[in-house]
């Protein structure tokens, strides 16, 4: 026709791979944004593996609050920067977590490192209608104190092969030279977490570490029951003031012995000098 462009064969097929790369390109779009949707399925993993040992939903409360029916009591855009960087959160001054933090005995809640995409899925998960409530703590058998103790500094070795606590932790009654500094200080804790937070976080440990050790080396029901007993018998606010003296007096003791060790490795360094210089003199 006349005024239509004519394409000749040879531009027919120059513009057939460009046709192309527009239709695929025109299909991803929607499988792009099925990909970039929150998961509820992905909230559900996630909140198992890195929160369930300190909150549930519909459980009670732990560590932590119960989580049901956050989603509509606090704003989406607060539960977002709260998800990203709970510590951050406080250290602003940001007035909900501060009172959060003071309300739940001063347990900080970790950076749990979750990525934009997962803090999403996390907040689909528990906005899903009905919620799929979890279950509080598992219950423990009664543990023996002594037993913990053994288990804490690891004079018994558990079961399944975990190291013993005071690798990573101190705690009032383990001795003077208390425990490791990786993990905080247990000393109080069973007062601060209460039995069901401390039979939470024995079960299912939630922090990087902890789950990266005791996943694959789990404590038994009757072991974490022991440890229990342990942790809630030396849950005193302060160290026996006796731990202090014993502290004192070993440090005088090393620092004694170093000064006889000095002593005894330069008695020659100036003695050795002045003799010549008596006996050159003397000449």
């Amino acid at each position: 026709m006349r005024g239509e462009p004519v394409l000749t064969g040879a531009r027919r097929r120059a513009r057939l791979p460009l046709l192309l790369l527009i239709v695929v390109a025109l299909a991803g779009i929607p499988m792009l944004a099925i990909a970039a949707a929150p998961s509820a399925d992905e909230g559900k993993t996630l909140f198992q593996q890195k929160c369930s040992s300190c909150h549930t939903i519909g459980g009670g409360t732990l560590v932590g609050p119960d989580l049901a029916g956050v989603t509509g009591t606090r704003d989406h855009d607060w539960l977002v920067r709260w998800l990203s960087d709970p510590p951050g959160m406080v250290a602003s001054g940001d007035p909900t977590a501060t009172a959060l933090l003071a309300q739940f005995n001063n347990v900080q809640m970790p950076n749990l490192g979750l990525s934009a995409d997962q803090v999403d899925s996390l907040l689909a998960y528990l906005a899903a209608p009905g919620g799929a409530p979890t279950s509080p703590a598992a219950t423990l058998p009664a543990g023996d104190a002594a037993r913990g103790k053994e288990y804490f500094i690891g004079q018994k070795r558990f079961a399944n092969g975990g190291p013993p606590c005071m690798a990573c932790h101190s705690i009032s009654g383990i001795g003077v030279l208390g425990g490791g500094k990786l993990g905080p200080d247990l000393t109080g804790s069973y007062a601060k977490w209460g039995p069901a937070g401390l039979t939470s976080f024995v079960t299912q440990p939630a922090t990087v570490t902890m789950s990266a050790v005791w996943t694959q080396t789990p404590l038994t029901p009757q072991e974490g029951g022991d440890l229990i007993a342990f942790v809630q018998q030396a849950s005193v606010s302060q160290r026996p003031a006796n731990t202090v003296v014993q502290l004192a007096v070993l440090a005088v003791l090393v620092a004694v012995a170093l000064l006889v060790v000095a002593r005894l490795t330069w008695r020659e360094r100036l003695t050795g000098v002045r003799r010549r210089m008596v006996a050159n003199a003397r000449r």
